[in-house]
């Protein structure tokens, strides 16, 4: 009995991993767009925060590349809303810490300039299943992280 055990629990683990290495491809809808090469704004945002580690974390790790590039085309969406009624409720954005594990020297932005942002500096909820809405401080801006799982198009 024991040794029937002990045969089934590598199948078990193999079947586990094989699914938890399929899961990520078959619940993520990327659009097309994340083919298209990286643009200078792109490759900007993403060598301020891995700075020397961007070549190894990043642009040679092709499904997080991918992830990041859907995150900055589809998933992140930054905007105005003026009417107190309409805002929603979200963290500020000064209560996110940096995401500054390979760059010491990030610094939190003092203001902000809407074509200048980079959301990759924060640790926003990037890989969540929710959505989740930030507001950048003293402003009337909210940032938008729609969830991966999503289906975009």
């Amino acid at each position: 009995m024991k040794l029937k055990s002990l045969l089934v629990l590598p199948f078990l683990f193999l079947c586990l991993l094989s699914f938890s290495q399929n899961q990520k491809s078959t619940n993520i809808n990327y659009p097309d767009n994340v083919n298209a090469p990286l643009t200078k704004k792109e490759k900007n945002m993403i060598e301020e925060v891995y700075k020397s580690e961007a070549k190894e974390m990043v642009y040679d790790n092709e499904e997080f590349l991918k992830d990041i590039k859907h995150l900055l085309r589809n998933r992140i969406l930054i905007y105005e809303d003026t009417d107190p009624k309409t805002q929603k409720k979200g963290k500020l954005l000064s209560n996110v810490p940096l995401s500054n594990a390979y760059n010491k020297d990030l610094k939190r932005d003092t203001k902000f300039k809407l074509k200048k942002f980079n959301p990759l500096k924060y640790q926003l909820d990037f890989f969540a299943k929710g959505t989740y809405v930030y507001q950048v401080d003293n402003t009337n801006y909210f940032i938008q992280v729609t969830s991966q799982y999503r289906t975009f198009k």
